[in-house]
């Protein structure tokens, strides 16, 4: 076990020479990154932490040169193993700094694959090395300048010991009989992370259903659109993350129950008052219109739903008992057997030969030789 001390803060671009020097020289690294997502609209990169057996760099990406970009190459590079700790939304980041990255391996996917009870970074940092993370700065603004000392601190410990539990991770999938599945899932990730959200088109709304009426579910899926729009509009101006504006289920709440006045907007789960003072009057007149325009029968879809293979969500309900039963079989998690991704694809595709299912991106040799020529069978069958 090597565990790096101290860190490099990385502030001028003729620094930039020796983070590319010190990763030439390794085949595996460790990387997280920090973001102002808690308190910007547009959220900004503001930190790259890069740790290897023998050095931490902190690289500050609001510094004039300071870019990310200057790596591209070694992150690029798929024989050079990259451990994330749930990257999802740091890939999004890279990616728009300019980094694709190959060769991922994230831990937080490899442990929920593993089927381990405890998956977050402290507390396999805790079991593994007996190691105690500090997490009181998760929600902090990292576009301080200059940064706290506890809040460095942090930032440096995300990858400080990073590389050493990726290496326990991956090795705990080998024993498993679990890599391949595992890399193929992280090379999802990082494909599907190449571009962040738009956040004015692909939003689900989460709306609780539960006794609701054809008409009223229709209702609630506009109303809850509008809301949508109208929160980007105003944290747009204000410069905060949307969800602080109004979160998701407030946005659900408020949709599958339209209030009608300001102390019925208030007592919705997640609804702010400050929200109901700033906002209320508005958010109250939206509803009333579209009450209105659903009495009139004018009222608009909520927003285009692509065409749908009427037997699909049964292929997808077959898909789902199979891999059940064949994670009993292989005593793993289900998801290993198959993913939600893979059972949406292979749903979507309902390949007909091995080969078309090879085709299929991420289903690997592994599954096509242990569930081929069963999956087709099934598929054909539903």
């Amino acid at each position: 076990m090597t565990i790096p001390q101290g860190a490099t803060d990385i502030t001028q671009p003729d620094q930039l020479p020796r983070v590319t020097q010190a990763l030439g020289k390794v085949k595996e690294f460790s990387v997280d990154v920090e973001a102002d997502a808690m308190h910007a609209f547009h959220a900004r990169l503001c930190f790259v932490q890069i740790g290897t057996d023998d050095d931490i760099f902190l690289l500050d990406t609001l510094q004039p040169g300071v870019e990310i970009a200057s790596q591209a190459a070694v992150f690029a590079d798929p024989g050079v193993t990259k451990f994330f700790h749930a990257a999802g939304g740091d890939l999004q980041y890279l990616a728009e700094a300019g980094i694709r990255v190959k060769g991922l391996f994230d831990t937080h996917r490899a442990t929920t694959l593993l089927g381990w009870a405890k998956v977050g970074l402290a507390d396999l940092v805790q079991e593994k090395l007996q190691v105690k993370l500090l997490k009181e700065h998760q929600q902090s603004d990292f576009s301080l300048r200059p940064l706290p000392p506890g809040m460095r601190d942090y930032i440096a410990d995300d990858v400080r010991y990073l590389t050493d539990i990726g290496r326990m991770v991956r090795e705990a999938c080998e024993k498993a009989a679990i890599l391949e599945e595992v890399e193929l899932d992280c090379a999802r990730m990082a494909d599907e992370a190449a571009r962040r959200p738009d956040l004015a088109t692909e939003f689900k709304p989460k709306i609780p259903k539960g006794g609701l009426s054809g008409n009223q579910i229709r209702l609630a899926e506009v109303i809850a659109w509008e809301l949508h729009r109208k929160r980007l509009e105003w944290a747009q101006k204000e410069d905060l993350p949307f969800g602080r504006m109004l979160s998701n289920a407030a946005v659900g709440a408020i949709s599958a129950n339209p209030p009608t006045e300001a102390r019925d907007l208030q007592r919705r789960e997640g609804v702010r008052s400050a929200f109901v003072r700033e906002h209320g009057e508005e958010v109250l007149a939206m509803i009333k219109e579209k009450i209105a325009l659903q009495r009139d029968g004018k009222l608009p879809e909520a927003a285009p739903e692509e065409a749908r293979d009427p037997k699909r969500k049964r292929r997808e309900d077959a898909l789902t008992d199979f891999r059940k039963s064949r994670a009993i079989d292989r005593k793993v998690t289900a998801s290993v057997v198959l993913s939600n991704p893979l059972i949406e694809a292979l749903a979507r595709v309902n390949p007909k030969t091995l080969e078309e299912l090879q085709q299929i991106p991420y289903v690997g040799e592994k599954r096509v030789r242990l569930y081929g020529a069963d999956l087709l069978r099934l598929l054909q069958t539903v």
